[in-house]
């Protein structure tokens, strides 16, 4: 690839990632429960379903996926209604949202199955690279060796992005903020993951 479409692809790529979302806020409830080490299981969900995302966008799936109503509608309303569930979850539950550790901490497997969920069901992520992808690839070069290269620029920036969202979440609740800030950071959290569910709803 040309160094400079690369240039403008990694930036792209990269204010869509680091701009929290459901996925950061649910990654940083992980590292404020479990610690941030142990929440890169739920990093690497999140990155894992960019992956997929990325590998049905390459080989363009992801156009006869949008295209087909069907199949669409039914990713979409999944991911309503977990960001509805995480939402209020986070607002009402004593048991979601950020929480301090109790010293029970969530199995790899359920660390890393939330994060791949939250993300997987989130159709934006689809759209984008849908969208995105054939702007960037050069036909007239190996096109192989540019997939390759975007996509593993994009798993490496979510493996950055995600595990600061688990490192903040650890440090929030290692810090030991009184509990009424954490409650009120669960509330907007919530709220946050609410209004995502209704976006969600409109595309």
């Amino acid at each position: 690839m040309e160094l400079g479409i690369y240039f403008i692809f990694f930036f792209t790529t990269a204010v869509v990632i680091f701009v929290p979302g459901p996925a950061a806020i649910a990654i940083a409830a992980q590292g404020a429960g479990n610690g941030h080490k142990r929440a890169t299981f739920g990093v690497f969900g999140v990155a894992a379903a960019n992956a997929v995302y990325f590998i049905l966008s390459a080989t363009g799936i992801a156009s006869l996926l949008i295209a087909s109503a069907t199949i669409f509608a039914v990713i979409k309303w999944v991911g309503v209604a977990y960001l509805v569930y995480l939402g209020l979850t986070a607002i009402f539950s004593k048991t979601g949202g950020i929480q301090f550790p109790t010293g029970k901490l969530q199995s790899a497997i359920s660390l890393f199955g939330k994060g791949f969920i939250v993300e997987f069901a989130n159709p934006k992520a689809l759209l984008y690279f849908a969208a995105i992808l054939p702007q960037f690839l050069d036909v007239s070069k190996p096109i192989l060796p540019q997939i390759l290269l975007m996509g593993g620029t994009t798993v490496v920036l979510d493996l950055i992005s995600y595990s600061l969202y688990a490192y903040a979440g650890d440090r929030l609740t290692s810090g030991r903020v009184k509990e009424w800030i954490v409650r009120l950071i669960n509330r907007v959290a919530g709220g946050a993951l609410l209004l995502a569910g209704a976006r969600m709803a409109t595309v």
